[in-house]
């Protein structure tokens, strides 16, 4: 039986519905990039073929494709027989070298859409969960928020960053708010907060703060500023790290 672990939190969205260049090539980059940033723990027994094929909104065969991508990339390994299935090997880098082979094929324009648009969601979320968060969605954003991560502990930093938006999105009280976050995380969570570890992460707890404290105070405008505001941190640091890998290529 899967992991429980998978469909809750930062996990969930890794599994949110595919867009429509849902391919085998899309899966297992979604996959291998979770896996590699530790959304998906090391050991961890990934959900039937079936069960992805309906979560991600494509085809079995799809799925059974790119479950042997990763198998060959040794990022997942496959038991038969009773309690067999697919089960996450966690690459020696921590998949850093696999997300950084993403960010060389992308442009500072591709991050900068990403940017602007997750801004806009987290922006939104942040103001209606000012207006709509009870006591216990903030002492929930609050928790997360005061969690303070190792500094060398890039996977959990990364749980830590989906929880609190996901958090942010449900306080909202808005289902498809929630659904587009969990979308969003899924398509390129990780390779952003990769960057974010890297090159802004000390800066994000004193804006996740900036964030409850807006809720918390019912001030709609200021949250949602300080929701953009972080945003746009991620963006900067996503740039610097991509200028960083352009730059060693070029030498």
């Amino acid at each position: 039986m899967a992991d429980r672990s998978l469909m809750l939190g930062p996990y969930a969205a890794v599994f949110a519905p595919l867009s429509a260049e849902g391919r085998a090539e899309a899966v297992a980059r979604r996959l291998g990039e979770a896996i590699g940033f530790g959304l998906i723990p090391d050991g961890s027994m990934l959900p039937a073929e079936s069960d992805l094929a309906e979560r991600f909104g494509v085809a079995t065969t799809t799925v059974r494709q790119a479950l042997g991508v990763l198998r060959n990339d040794g990022l997942i390994a496959t038991r038969r027989g009773r309690g067999g299935g697919s089960f996450v090997q966690a690459p020696a880098d921590g998949g850093r070298a696999a997300l950084a082979s993403r960010l060389r094929q992308i442009t500072v324009g591709d991050l900068r859409d990403m940017s602007d648009l997750y801004a806009a969601i987290s922006g939104t979320a942040a103001r209606l969960a000012a207006l709509r968060a009870d006591t216990d969605d903030i002492a929930r954003l609050r928790r997360i928020a005061m969690t303070r991560v190792e500094q060398s502990d890039r996977h959990q930093a990364g749980r830590n960053e989906g929880n609190f938006h996901l958090e942010l999105a449900a306080s909202a009280q808005s289902a498809r708010l929630t659904r587009q976050e969990l979308m969003l995380q899924g398509e390129f969570g990780a390779l952003l907060w990769l960057a974010h570890f890297e090159w802004g992460a000390s800066g994000s707890d004193r804006r996740h703060v900036q964030i409850v404290e807006a809720v918390a105070a019912r001030d709609g405008d200021a949250a949602r500023a300080a929701a953009e505001d972080h945003a746009h941190d991620i963006f900067r640091a996503a740039a610097h790290l991509h200028e960083q890998i352009r730059r060693t290529m070029a030498q």
